[in-house]
């Protein structure tokens, strides 16, 4: 028997000596980590095909977005923001410099720390990708209602700001009210 198959009856098995809420928030776990890990999945591949005709890479316009959206920041702060070690996010940085999305600079109080700031070409290719991704978007929720549009953005910001903070990053800023 395949391990994945004996970790499914130990989980049967073990359900009847398990209170129903528990067993219900279980279930409820279980179905949340296989459609998230589905639509994660989906999204890693579209994004490095999308992403990719721009001539950036993924963790390059995951980069580009976090200096817009915090404006300029150190190599430092980015890495963390990425969670990436500090020589992978200067490589990514490095490549945004050359392409010329990205400026960077010595810091005035710290010459050893680097400055990064997006420069205009930099913000007109983020919008361009934001624009044609949530072009993209309108077409996966244009058959639900408003109310289950504005649902979902309050339900997935609520769930990307439990997990950022559970893995010790500060609120995404995605749980807005709708």
């Amino acid at each position: 028997m395949d391990r994945a198959r004996g970790m499914e009856l130990s989980i049967k098995q073990n359900k009847s000596r398990v209170p129903a809420k528990e067993s219900a928030l279980n279930e409820d776990a279980r179905g949340l980590y296989k459609a998230v890990s589905e639509l994660v999945r989906v999204y890693q591949f579209r994004d490095r095909k999308s992403i990719y005709y721009y001539d950036i890479s993924v963790t390059q316009c995951y980069a580009l977005s976090s200096i817009i959206k915090h404006g300029p920041m150190t190599l430092n702060t980015l890495a963390a923001e990425l969670y990436l070690d500090k020589s992978t996010a200067s490589r990514v940085v490095a490549a945004l410099v050359r392409k010329g999305y990205v400026h960077r600079s010595s810091e005035p109080d710290d010459a050893r720390a680097l400055r990064l700031k997006v420069t205009k070409k930099g913000l007109g290719l983020h919008l361009k990708i934001e624009l044609d991704l949530i072009e993209e978007m309108k077409t996966l929720v244009d058959d639900y209602s408003r109310q289950t549009r504005q649902a979902m953005i309050r339900l997935i910001g609520r769930l990307a700001n439990a997990a950022a903070k559970k893995f010790g990053q500060t609120d995404t800023g995605t749980s807005r009210k709708a």
